[in-house]
């Protein structure tokens, strides 16, 4: 698998050069990624639980699909891309641009744009990206937070405790 490269941006997201993602990671780099939750009809949340060989947050249950963008790759190009990568389905509308988080401890030096849309399934979840999947109410997901913290990746709490604080969801 040849290397992944993103690019490196400065505090206001400009794009100031290009770095491998292990050098990005190593050197906690300022980068770019994205976050897309998937709901269906009934207000559930689809989240994935990481597969256990992902050099972060491994076993973790995270956003339906997120990513790193690829050098050059817009966020809105993004998006779709890792819903299809990560669960295997085309977005049955455009996606729908939430907020954008900026970098920081709790992002991982990333900025990431949250995006939302629905889907009922069934999904084809990638092997090597992702264990397993589940359908959570956000009162479900609101209490694994309280309870159990660390059953979840830190960038998704991060992710969902805005969409709460904003209403989103």
């Amino acid at each position: 698998m040849s290397e992944e490269w993103f690019d490196v941006v400065d505090e206001q997201d400009h794009v100031v050069g290009r770095e491998t993602r292990r050098e990005v990671h190593r050197r906690k780099l300022l980068h770019r990624a994205v976050h897309v939750l998937v709901f269906n009809r009934a207000g559930e949340v689809f989240l994935q639980k990481r597969s256990m060989k992902k050099d972060s947050a491994p076993g973790a249950w995270d956003s339906s699909a997120s990513g790193h963008l690829d050098s050059g790759e817009a966020y809105d190009a993004c998006a779709p891309r890792e819903l299809r990568e990560e669960l295997g389905v085309e977005a049955v509308a455009p996606l729908e641009p939430l907020f954008k988080l900026p970098a920081s401890e709790e992002t991982a030096a990333e900025f990431v744009w949250i995006y939302r849309t629905h889907h009922e399934g069934p999904f084809t979840l990638h092997p090597d990206e992702i264990e397993r999947g589940a359908w959570f109410t956000p009162a479900q997901v609101d209490a694994a937070i309280r309870e159990r913290p660390a059953e979840l990746a830190r960038s998704f709490r991060h992710v969902w405790s805005e969409c709460r604080r904003r209403g989103l969801v």
